[in-house]
């Protein structure tokens, strides 16, 4: 009988910088040596020539996985600096195996006829990543790919870097904290000079920008926050644009957009500019009516005021709900505590995924903070999950689920990674978190979920959340309507001091609030869309970055520009995503179908979330997406459900 599989891989994160990269180069030679056996078996071994080319890719898959986690959250700025290198090398090595004519043949000369449909599914995507990746181009051309390719490994790590280390700092007077809850006073007290610091980490910026009665302290910290990278990711940013659309054109697109948007399921650039502004206008009315709303509401205060500064939008949104929908934000904070929530966020995917979770004490760990918890079904490990849910210096800043192992049937185990920057308990002092960081809560633990329970499929390729990039937010983004409902919520949602659950009434009220707001913020999201979209259509040599962000957030918001603010240069996802941002909101309007089921039977109700589980999460990326949801839903995805939720 084989030994049971067991979650190894956070150890890899606790020794030393030598030892970090000596294990990523042992997985990297471990790839080298499938993907050579993989061309030594060609088109005739057949499924063991498959199989040695996915346990190849799974290898850099590992390594790679293991390297960007490091860079963004270890407290060791040597091991940091270790993982940027081997994530450089990491990379280096896949693309040049995708560049490999010989692995090319291998697996484009097997035979199909006999193949099931998930493994004939991996051969026609990897022999398509294949091709889009040049292997079929001539030496010169593949060489210039490898080298463009790793010089835009080192930019987009600099780029993020800049942004995670450029942690700003503004002192005011204790009596510009008024507005502020108590517990989050209480955090911040005056230092020798009695004055105050808060920074631009989103534990301080989003609170204070949200309740802060100070206009003028509002406006110093919001353009404090967009100044974040400058200016050292101007020119980093044009850099990343131009070599991007070098690749492409390279590969024979017109442009950077045109190449990454070609294997989602939106199909192209040309569609991803029609979805925006099919969103766009579908959102106008409602934000025309928020805006509305907020400038009446300033010029309660400021009888002369003809527009509403973006610093102001976040504090009259939250006195617009509490005057005329009869909710303050604050209100339900001392219902959300830290520690509570969490413990919510477990009780309650548990209970409908038919799942559990067992504290894992003695996993290694890469912060004393770190917490380890294995996921189990009918006692046996289906894998594990990391909380990393603290801010600290050198940490990635925003939120976020890392994949630290993907798993395999009979192979490994799944283990992801839940990365925030959530309120810090202390003793005395319970960290009370916003509603909006509950949201965040659900949305990035379903990215877990996903990591998990697809985290078991045939070939490693099609694991967790490898389906097509514009669907990968969907069961995130459908996992926050638990958030909302009251039945849900009275399970964790206690008063710190009472213990009494939270009262429907006030969830009620509180949803009702938050339908206020709606079209600003759909509209703000199309802002960055946009902004994604065109960044990396127009000509790199001709582009004042500056210029087309300010003329995109006047199109596509109420809000002015403001001179002297760059927030391009902080806008992280120009990294990761390029130019597909606006994939958050093609998976919510997925999501917001998919969560049809779910509202009719009951969000407790675990019917629905099991058939959830078997046809969307499990499979991984078996399947198109747009089988997937079909299988679900007993239809091919609409776009009536989201309508219906933009105009309730």
């Amino acid at each position: 009988m084989s030994e049971p599989l067991r979650p190894e891989a956070s150890r890899e994160l606790t020794g030393t910088p030598a030892a970090f990269t000596e294990g990523c180069r042992r997985d990297m030679d471990r790839a080298r040596a499938e993907a050579a056996r993989a061309r030594a078996l060609g088109p005739a071994g057949g499924l063991a020539t498959l199989e040695a080319f996915d346990a190849a890719f799974a290898a850099l898959s590992e390594a790679a996985s293991r390297a960007s986690l490091a860079r963004n959250v270890h407290p060791d700025p040597a091991l940091r600096d270790a993982a940027e290198a081997a994530e450089r090398e990491v990379d280096a090595l896949s693309t040049e195996l995708s560049l490999d004519r010989g692995l090319y043949d291998a697996l484009a000369g097997l035979d199909p006829a006999g193949l099931d449909a998930a493994t004939r599914h991996l051969v026609e995507k990897s022999l398509r990543d294949f091709r889009r990746a040049g292997v079929d181009r001539d030496d010169a051309t593949r060489a210039r790919v490898k080298a463009l390719r790793e010089e835009l490994v080192r930019v987009g790590q600099e780029f993020g870097r800049n942004i995670k280390d450029d942690v700003r700092r503004l002192e005011v007077e204790p009596a510009a904290l008024d507005g502020l809850p108590e517990d989050w006073r209480r955090a911040h007290p005056p230092g020798p000079d009695g004055r105050v610091t808060l920074t631009t980490d989103n534990t301080d910026y989003v609170p204070f920008l949200t309740y802060a009665r100070s206009a003028a302290a509002r406006e110093a910290l919001w353009r404090l926050y967009r100044l974040r990278g400058h200016p050292r990711n101007l020119e980093v940013l044009s850099r990343m644009l131009a070599r991007r659309a070098d690749l492409a054109r390279l590969l024979g697109y017109p442009s950077w957009a045109a190449y990454v948007t070609e294997d989602k399921m939106i199909g192209s650039e040309g569609a991803a500019a029609d979805f925006i502004e099919r969103i766009a206008r579908a959102a106008e009315a409602r934000m025309r009516r928020d805006h509305a709303q907020l400038l009446e509401r300033k010029r309660e205060e400021r009888p002369d005021a003809d527009r509403v500064e973006p610093w102001d939008s976040a504090w009259l949104q939250e006195r617009v709900k509490a005057e005329r929908y009869g909710f303050d934000s604050q209100s339900v904070r001392p219902y959300f505590e830290y520690a509570r929530v969490k413990q919510g966020v477990l009780d309650v995917t548990g209970r409908i995924f038919g799942i559990a979770y067992r504290r894992a004490p003695d996993a290694p760990v890469w912060h004393p903070e770190v917490e380890a918890w294995d996921v189990v079904e009918d006692g046996a490990l289906l894998g594990r999950v990391y909380l990393d849910m603290h801010p600290r210096d050198g940490k990635y800043k925003h939120y976020a689920q890392f994949t630290l192992a993907s798993g395999q049937a009979g192979r490994r185990l799944p283990e992801g990674v839940l990365v925030c920057n959530f309120p810090r308990p202390a003793p005395g002092a319970p960290a009370l978190m916003e509603h909006g960081d509950v949201r965040t809560f659900f949305h990035e633990f379903g990215h877990l979920l996903h990591h998990v329970l697809g985290g078991h499929t045939r070939w490693a390729g099609q694991s967790g959340v490898a389906t097509e990039w514009d669907f990968v937010e969907a069961p995130s983004q459908m996992l926050e309507e638990w958030v909302w409902d009251p039945a849900v919520l009275a399970t964790f949602a206690r008063h710190v001091e009472t213990g009494e659950p939270i009262p429907a009434e006030l969830v009620a009220r509180m949803k009702a609030a938050d339908e206020y707001g709606k079209g600003l913020m759909v509209r703000q999201q199309m802002f960055y869309a946009a902004t994604s979209l065109e960044l990396h259509r127009r000509d790199p040599a001709a582009l004042d970055t500056t210029a087309l962000v300010a003329e995109l957030q006047e199109r596509y918001t109420p809000f002015r520009h403001v001179p002297g603010t760059y927030f391009q240069e902080s806008f992280g996802h120009l990294d990761g995503y390029s130019a597909i941002y606006y994939t958050y909101m093609w998976s919510l309007v997925i999501a917001k179908d998919l969560f049809g089921p779910f509202r009719e039977a009951g969000l407790l109700d675990p019917a629905p979330a099991r058939r959830y589980r078997k046809a969307v999460l499990e499979p991984g990326g078996s399947k198109p997406a747009a089988e997937l949801v079909k299988d679900f839903l007993g239809r091919p995805h609409a776009f009536d459900a989201f309508a219906a939720w933009l105009e309730a």
